[in-house]
């Protein structure tokens, strides 16, 4: 004979396995139920974009390589520094004139004036308007003319590429954005500047790279740097826009489903669709900003948590 405490148990998971059951059924949602929502239209911009990576680097790279071999005397520029054209960038001996200035010191003072003065320094000079990237020796460091003494960029950009697929969208003078990977929260706006007639053969992709210049050079740019660059193609401002899910395709004809006027039936409307991006599109005829769209998702679309689903709570009648 069964003892109070098993019938007791044996009630008790009865009772737990009715709850899950009922749960469980009641949350299930039926075969032809769809879940809809309503929007409008809404005014806004929309753009179809290009998107790749990229490198910061010095659009024109140039090595100033000491025009003789000897030793530099002088360095007086730093990296970062601005230079001009025309500027002296550091003096150098040649090796004759440097072995006579050491011989002049184990001498006196006035020996070494007197060569400095008869024996001038060699001046290297700056060619172009740019920025010092790197100053690779220091003063008393002897090198030949194979050695670069500091290197110039002109000015920075962002070298992009884009493969052949994508080539064909991009033209000069179209607007772009940059991020770094090192500063992802910042969008730097740029213009791209050049694209190359000739192309790269990399991981087995021909690509072909675009020049995309910063319109304003931050500070905290640097060559070498990872970027992500979006090129856009084609924008539109002040646009009317819907969401790509309530746009549909019938015979070659493009449709969203609209409230009637009556306001309880639905009916089928034929739009023009203008551009396309990710998530939107534009609207060019055959919807207003008064017109109720709807967006209709099938039932396995997960359901938003709902109350009443204990059964002995009372639950609240589902909003129309």
């Amino acid at each position: 004979m069964r003892s109070k405490n098993d019938k007791y148990f044996i009630a008790l998971a009865l009772f737990v396995a009715f709850l899950i059951i009922f749960v469980v059924i009641k949350n299930r949602p039926a075969k032809d139920e769809f879940i809809a929502s309503e929007i409008k239209a809404s005014m806004a911009d929309i753009q179809i974009s290009v998107s790749t990576t990229g490198v910061v680097e010095p659009q024109n790279r140039l090595e100033m390589k000491p025009p003789i071999n000897g030793r530099i005397e002088e360095i007086l520029v730093r990296e970062g520094e601005k230079v001009k054209r025309g500027q002296i960038l550091a003096w150098m001996s040649s090796t004759e004139r440097a072995a006579l200035l050491d011989a002049a010191r184990a001498q006196s003072e006035e020996k070494v004036k007197y060569w400095e003065n008869v024996y001038r320094a060699t001046p290297l000079i700056s060619p172009i308007d740019g920025e010092v990237i790197v100053r690779a020796v220091e003063p008393g460091q002897t090198l030949t003319s194979a050695n670069p003494v500091v290197v110039l960029s002109d000015r920075l950009i962002v070298s992009a590429q884009f493969d052949e697929t994508d080539i064909g969208r991009i033209k000069v003078g179209q607007k772009a954005f940059i991020t770094l990977d090192a500063y992802p929260g910042i969008k730097i706006e740029g213009v791209v500047d050049h694209i190359a007639y000739e192309s790269e053969l990399v991981n087995n992709v021909i690509i072909y790279n675009v020049d995309v210049l910063p319109r304003q050079m931050p500070d905290f740019f640097r060559s070498g740097m990872s970027a992500n660059v979006e090129v856009v193609e084609k924008a539109r401002e002040n646009v009317v826009i819907i969401p790509l899910e309530a746009i549909y395709k019938e015979q070659n004809k493009t449709f969203v489903t609209v409230i009637g006027k009556s306001g309880n039936a639905t009916e089928k409307r034929e739009v023009e669709i203008g551009l396309r991006d990710e998530k939107h599109g534009e609207i060019i005829s055959g919807l207003t900003f008064e017109d109720i769209v709807v967006i209709r998702g099938q039932n396995y679309i997960p359901r938003k948590k709902k109350t009443g689903t204990n059964p002995f709570m009372p639950s609240r009648e589902r909003k129309k």
